[in-house]
């Protein structure tokens, strides 16, 4: 009920991206994540657990102690289960429908619910810049609770995406239009900024449009949404009128 040396130290590398990107493997840990992803087109490499029950048709797992358990997961709580998944093929870039960008999203627990309001709106690809925090950064994967699977996430130059893209582009600014009183189209793109800084010069200077969501609170000292919040309330109107 013990690890192997190879295997404690590809489980404990896959914690950096280096080494998730030079292998294409990543970490899923607990038991809804694990399941949700052995239920879908990923591939599963290696599995380990604390009881098999639920897991007796898995191939390639290895039975572990809850004090191996411990030593592997980066969990405060560790859930009966690690899993390393093979990275999905990544897909060629979309042009056409309903796209998400996000420029320089910092925080893993803000792009994992983001990827899961993908999941939710059906969005299926994710576009973000190089500065976005690791899509198979453990925190990410575990906040995404297995939307990961579903929505194709790419990591590109977004400026070079948004000059060769046809679709109109909407950029998420304080003082942009009224969402509430917009004509939104069924296909677009729309860019989300970084948390502290918003969307970079560069980015907005290539968007048609601007939106933003209006405060309606009396006392109006709300600085700004959490990205993820706005994320989801922009998409959700895009949906609405379209």
């Amino acid at each position: 009920m013990s690890l192997t040396k190879n295997q404690f130290k590809l489980i404990t590398s896959l914690q950096q991206k280096k080494y998730r990107q030079k292998n294409h493997l990543f970490v899923a840990e607990g038991t809804k994540v694990v399941n949700e992803l052995l239920n879908s087109s990923l591939k599963l490499d290696q599995l380990f657990c604390v009881n098999d029950s639920e897991y007796k048709n898995i191939e390639n797992k290895d039975l572990i102690s809850e004090a191996v358990l411990k030593k592997i997961s980066t969990l405060k709580s560790p859930n009966n289960v690690v899993a390393i998944f093979k990275m999905p093929e990544v897909l060629p870039l979309k042009k056409t429908g309903l796209i998400l960008v996000l420029d320089a999203i910092n925080d893993p627990g803000n792009l994992g619910t983001i990827i899961r309001l993908c999941d939710w709106f059906g969005i299926d690809q994710l576009v973000c810049s190089m500065k976005t925090v690791d899509c198979y950064n453990s925190k990410v994967v575990q906040a995404t609770m297995g939307s990961l699977a579903r929505v194709s996430i790419v990591y590109t130059d977004i400026e070079k995406y948004l000059m060769n893209t046809e679709l109109p582009i909407f950029a998420s600014l304080m003082d942009g239009e009224n969402v509430y009183k917009s004509s939104l189209p069924k296909q677009g793109v729309l860019v989300m900024g970084n948390e502290a800084n918003g969307i970079s010069e560069a980015v907005l200077k290539l968007a048609n449009n601007s939106i933003s969501i209006p405060r309606f609170g009396g006392v109006q000292l709300t600085e700004s949404l959490n990205v993820a919040t706005a994320t989801a309330i922009l998409l959700s109107e895009f949906k609405r009128l379209t």
